[in-house]
C-alpha cells in the first residue's frame, strides 16, 4: 500500500493565519478539514502538497444560520450537521435527501460542507444539490472577498476556480418561500458515488413553473445543470407532458462515461428517469402534498 509522500503539517487558528500560510506556501499547500478527499489523493500520491493547513479550529466557520433572506451555512459545517438542522429541512429538503446517501456516517460525522464543493467531484452529491439550488460560494483571500456561483465553482473534474491563496468560507442560499425541491440518487450500494443523481427544485405559482433548477451529479453535464430543460419548464405549466420533456431534455445534456457502474444507454436512461422523480417529489413537496 502507498503511503504519503514527505509532507510539512500547520495547524492554523484563525482564518487570517489560514489565509497567511496559503501565501507564504505559493501554491504548495493545501487545506484540509475532514480530510475524506486529500488524504486517499496523498496515499495514492495525486496529490503531493509541501505542506497540508489543518483548519479544524476554524469553528467560527462551522455553522447554519438565516442571514439577509439567505440561508448561510458555513464551509467547516459538518455533513451530519447539515443532516440535523430543522431550519435546513424547513426550507430546502434537498439538502437532507442528499446528507442521507452520502458516504456512511463515519464521512459523514467528519466531512465537510467546503471539503466537498472544493473536491469538485463530478459524482459528488452536495455539488449537485448547491447548483440546482443556485447557491453562492463566499471565497476569501487576504485581499478580500468575492462571490462566486456554485454552478461557476468547478473548473473541470477535481478543479475549481479558487487561487492557490483562497479559502472557500460560507455557502448561501437564497430562501424561496413555497419552494419544493427532492434528490434522486442510484448507487451500486449504500453510501457508494452515484451512477447516477439528479436534485430539482420549483416554485409553483398554482400549477404554473415560477422558478426551477436542477443539478446533475455523475452524469457529464456542463457545469451540472441541463439549463434548457430548466429553460423549458420555467413560465410553463407543471403537467407530465412538461416533465417528460423536461427529463428529456437533460437526458440529452448529460454525456456520461462508460464505466464499471453502467453503459452510457444506461445512464442517459437514469438522467431522464431521475429528472423525472425528482421535479415530481419537489412538486408534491411544494403544494403540501408530502
Amino acid at each position: 500500500m502507498q503511503t504519503p509522500a514527505p509532507v510539512d503539517y500547520a495547524r492554523a487558528h484563525s482564518i487570517e493565519e489560514a489565509l497567511d500560510l496559503l501565501e507564504k506556501y505559493g501554491g504548495e499547500a493545501r487545506v484540509i478539514a475532514g480530510g475524506h478527499s486529500l488524504i486517499p489523493m496523498m496515499r495514492l500520491r495525486i496529490a503531493q502538497p509541501e505542506c497540508v493547513i489543518d483548519i479544524n479550529d476554524l469553528t467560527d466557520l462551522d455553522y447554519v444560520r438565516i442571514d439577509a433572506g439567505d440561508l448561510a451555512i458555513g464551509a467547516m459545517t459538518r455533513h451530519k450537521t447539515v443532516l440535523a438542522s430543522p431550519v435546513i429541512g424547513e426550507h430546502y429538503a434537498i439538502l437532507h435527501d442528499a446528507e442521507r446517501v452520502i458516504a456512511d456516517p463515519i464521512v459523514r460525522n467528519r466531512g465537510t460542507v467546503g471539503g466537498s464543493l472544493c473536491q469538485a467531484d463530478p459524482a459528488e452529491d452536495l455539488s449537485a444539490v448547491l447548483s440546482a439550488l443556485r447557491a453562492a460560494a463566499i471565497i476569501r483571500s487576504t485581499n478580500g472577498s468575492r462571490i462566486v456561483p456554485v454552478r461557476e465553482l468547478d473548473d473541470g473534474p477535481y478543479q475549481t476556480v479558487l487561487t492557490d491563496t483562497e479559502i472557500l468560507t460560507e455557502v448561501r442560499i437564497p430562501i424561496r418561500p413555497g419552494a419544493g425541491s427532492a434528490y434522486e440518487k442510484v448507487e451500486r450500494r449504500t453510501g457508494d458515488w452515484a451512477v447516477a443523481a439528479v436534485g430539482a427544485y420549483l416554485v409553483l405559482d398554482g400549477d404554473t413553473v415560477r422558478d426551477v433548477g436542477i443539478g446533475m451529479a455523475a452524469l457529464g453535464v456542463e457545469h451540472g445543470c441541463p439549463v434548457e430543460a430548466e429553460e423549458y419548464l420555467r413560465g410553463r405549466a407543471f403537467t407530465a407532458a412538461a416533465v417528460e420533456e423536461a427529463a428529456r431534455l437533460a437526458a440529452a445534456a448529460s454525456n456520461p462515461s462508460p464505466d464499471q457502474r453502467g453503459p452510457v444507454t444506461y445512464k442517459r436512461h437514469l438522467a431522464d428517469e431521475l429528472t423525472r422523480r425528482a421535479l415530481r417529489r419537489a412538486a408534491d413537496r411544494a403544494q403540501g402534498r408530502i
